[in-house]
């Protein structure tokens, strides 16, 4: 883990979905979370939901590397009466997974030495022996679709039958979907708390490439086929300054009324990013900037300029 401490910042993040929904809502028969009104029509995704996304990405890269310093705390791991391991038990997964070097450390020492997730997000820990609660340094807002978006009822068979005494027949299926989205999330992160959970500048890149490349690396039928699009990420001088929610910075074009006239986009070819507004914004705060970033995907359209002084990646670059 790097000694450097994170800076103060933030980040907006843009994302497309296609023919799946990404996080579903149990109370609503798995249909899309819809937490706007119904003239509204925008759809969302949870925090914990892209929480989830960078977490499986972490583990996929470092589990198995030996002795790391970036272990995933909040994950399902089951005993082998398949019962879910707790908090106390979790930690002690970590500890011996870490060896000797953790052997005398408190379970806040150990979570925020070795898991980076802790160090990110934060903690509620409760275990009889040690109690604590650690606000997350880096806070992540929900996503929201940039314009309305309906989605499709759709039912389908499969050969295999449920049951062996009813192999006459296969299974019917049935699902929502969602043809095609643009979400836009954002993030922010505070370097006062920060230095309370050792969240480092190298942990703010590693939580930034699982933002990107766990948006693909997480997939599945059902969750559709996702691409980060965009990914700008800016860091301040003064730790106490914010320039605040940078999705409004953004437009996509076209509008509600194309998604709502049942000529809707089919893929991010079809759209534009406007982000003339958040270029101007950039550029009237630059003397509050110790350093602003941003990853584009090459397919996406991006209108507006965005000052030069950016530093500019094409997809994702390990940094």
């Amino acid at each position: 883990m790097e000694n450097n401490n994170a800076r103060s910042g933030e980040f907006v993040f843009v994302k497309s979905v296609k023919d799946g929904i990404p996080n579903r809502d149990p109370l609503a028969d798995s249909d899309a979370r819809r937490i706007f009104d119904e003239s509204d029509g925008r759809i969302s995704l949870s925090d914990v939901s892209l929480k989830r996304d960078i977490r499986d990405y972490i583990i996929a890269k470092f589990d198995s590397v030996e002795n790391h310093d970036n272990h995933v705390y909040v994950r399902e791991v089951r005993a082998e009466d398949n019962k879910l391991l707790g908090r106390g038990s979790l930690a002690n997964r970590l500890r011996e997974d870490v060896g000797s070097s953790a052997s005398d450390l408190s379970f806040k020492e150990l979570l925020t030495r070795y898991a980076v997730d802790v160090r990110a997000f934060g903690i509620t820990f409760s275990v009889k022996k040690e109690r604590f609660n650690l606000t997350g340094a880096i806070q992540l807002s929900w996503a929201h679709s940039m314009h309305p978006a309906e989605t499709r009822y759709v039912q389908g068979t499969v050969v295999m039958p449920s049951e062996e005494d009813k192999a006459e027949q296969g299974t019917i299926w049935s699902s929502f979907t969602l043809p095609f989205a643009v979400f836009v999330g954002a993030g922010v992160v505070n370097a006062s708390i920060a230095s309370q959970t050792n969240l480092s500048s190298g942990d703010v890149d590693l939580i930034l490439e699982g933002l990107w490349r766990g948006t693909q690396h997480r997939q599945a039928r059902g969750r559709g086929t996702q691409q980060p699009q965009l990914l700008l990420h800016v860091e301040y001088e003064n730790p106490f300054f914010r320039i605040g929610d940078l999705r409004e910075e953004l437009i996509l074009e076209p509008g509600p009324d194309a998604w709502r006239s049942g000529e809707a986009p089919s893929d991010i070819r079809g759209v534009t990013l406007d982000a003339t507004r958040l270029g101007q914004t950039l550029d009237l705060h630059k003397d509050k900037i110790h350093r602003c970033r941003v990853w584009k995907q090459p397919r996406l359209t991006l209108s507006g300029d965005l000052p030069d002084w950016i530093e500019r990646f094409d997809d994702w670059q390990d940094l």
